[in-house]
């Protein structure tokens, strides 16, 4: 099935969307990438989705990629004597150990991890920054706050603490075992969340031994100034914008996103926008016109995906959701000035005979009449770095590997298709050509560009370019036995 749009959809399942005739649907309507929620549900909710998806990618004959995403520690308070509290501006809140249910001036807050953390001067938020408070003093076991937005704190509401470090791993006893389980069941993408540093992607990656790509969710204060260096060490990237949009000043945000998508594409790795991009549709049928600019926006950025959370896995309309990101996203690739801005924003660092082909292969392209980039890749590293170009012309992904073309539904632009392994050129050209076709790219009266590297099946040996036409007789003129 051909996308007519080079951006990718990520849809979320969940209660919405959970038997095999919705996600039918839903990739139908658009969806190249489902994500599983490892917050909702059990493991045996989670395994029963995944054999959907991999039941419609063995029927549609087109790899699915399927995301894992981790939930991460969760901070909380404890609970009030008579269920909640009304807290005023101005006045004096303290948080500590004591599991006593609390009042109102007093509550729980059972991680000694932040107190260990917190300075005067911090801020801590609550039930999703609706509530805040600024620390006055603090020790081992005790905050004393003073509220400067007051409202209702109840049970277990979470606890933003957007202004430290926290001394607390990436990975929770949870998150372990739902990372081995996810591994287990064959997920292709495993989405870190609580990430503050580097090592807490490292630690995720150590666990994970090469069975799925690591996506790190920026959605800490923490992880802004670290995302360089974290960055380096992840496969790809999530613009968490809802928990960033609660830690930080929602005017903030915007500018932030851009440079996130803007480092991921300078690095040659996905990144997805995420968080209330159609939120309205949980309950309409249509989306606001703002939440359509949004999602415009981001595809004007050059995100390789943007992403449905509970409206697809919770909502009323997950399909007509679905259906307005693909209609938005073709209405915005059509459009010249978004050509304008991907191109002027292409800044990539050319170090490598890899990185010349590639950038070759699209000047190719674009100044002949080429119909596609053909990439012949083991572990698609090529591939990401042509998607890097943002080329003109569609990206057509080959590959032996069902685990690098799976991987590959997240990067911006490409079809993937499995391949037998090649040993000779003339081979590969000859792959690609009929893909093109089969795609509906190109005719065989038409031209493609093909990429591979020599000798076949080795990594990073991407070093050899070729301009090939889609009839097959003239490649057998030109390549005799």
């Amino acid at each position: 099935m051909r996308r007519l749009r080079n951006v990718k959809i990520v849809a979320t399942l969940g209660p919405a969307s959970s038997d095999y005739a919705m996600i039918r649907k839903l990739y139908e309507a658009g969806a190249d990438v489902f994500r599983l929620n490892m917050s909702h549900g059990t493991h045996d909710d989670i395994r029963a989705r995944h054999s959907i998806i991999r039941q419609i990618e063995a029927e549609t004959g087109m790899p699915i990629a399927i995301l894992a995403d981790l939930q991460g520690p969760k901070l909380r308070v404890g609970t009030f004597a008579s269920g909640a509290a009304d807290l005023e501006e101005g006045q004096h809140f303290r948080f500590d150990l004591d599991p006593t249910p609390g009042e109102g001036h007093r509550v729980q807050l059972p991680h000694p991890e932040i107190f260990a953390a917190l300075e005067p001067g911090a801020s801590l938020l609550v039930n999703d920054g609706k509530i805040r408070m600024k620390v006055e003093t603090c020790g081992a076991d005790f905050a004393d706050c003073i509220v400067t937005v007051g409202g209702t704190i109840s049970n277990r509401k979470g606890v933003n603490v957007p202004d430290v470090v926290l001394p607390l791993a990436a990975l929770s006893t949870k998150d372990r075992a739902d990372l081995e389980f996810a591994c287990e069941l064959g997920v292709d993408w495993l989405a870190l969340s609580f990430v503050q540093r580097p090592e807490d992607v490292l630690e995720a990656r150590a666990l994970a031994k090469g069975r799925a790509a690591i996506l790190s969710k920026i959605e800490k204060p923490a992880a802004v100034k670290a995302y360089d260096a974290i960055l380096a060490v992840s496969d790809g990237i999530m613009v968490a914008r809802g928990d960033l949009g609660v830690e930080l000043p929602v005017h903030a945000v915007p500018p932030i996103q851009k440079r996130l998508i803007r480092g991921a594409r300078a690095a040659a790795k996905p990144v997805i926008v995420a968080t209330q991009m159609l939120e309205s549709m949980i309950e309409s049928p249509m989306p606001t016109r703002a939440e359509v600019s949004d999602v415009a926006t981001a595809i004007y950025e050059g995100a390789d995906a943007v992403m449905l959370s509970a409206e697809s896995a919770a909502g009323q309309y997950p399909i007509e959701a679905v259906t307005t990101m693909n209609n938005v996203a073709i209405s915005v690739e059509s459009d010249p000035t978004y050509r304008d801005v991907i191109e002027a924003s292409r800044k990539a660092k050319r170090q490598t005979v890899a990185d010349g082909i590639v950038a070759a292969a699209r000047e190719i392209a674009e100044t002949t009449d080429i119909k596609a980039i053909c990439c012949f890749s083991q572990t698609g590293t090529t591939v990401s770095l042509v998607a890097r170009e943002r080329p003109r012309v569609p990206i057509i992904a080959l590959t032996p590997l069902v685990r690098t073309a799976r991987r590959l539904c997240l990067t911006w632009g490409t079809t993937c298709t499995l391949t037998e392994e090649q040993e000779r050129f003339k081979g590969a050209v000859i792959s690609a050509v009929r893909a093109a076709r089969k795609f509906g790219f190109a005719t065989e009266t038409d031209q493609i560009v093909v990429t591979a590297g020599v000798p076949f099946n080795t990594t990073g040996t991407t070093n050899i370019l070729r301009v090939a036409p889609c009839d097959e007789r003239l490649i057998h003129r030109a390549d005799p036995e």
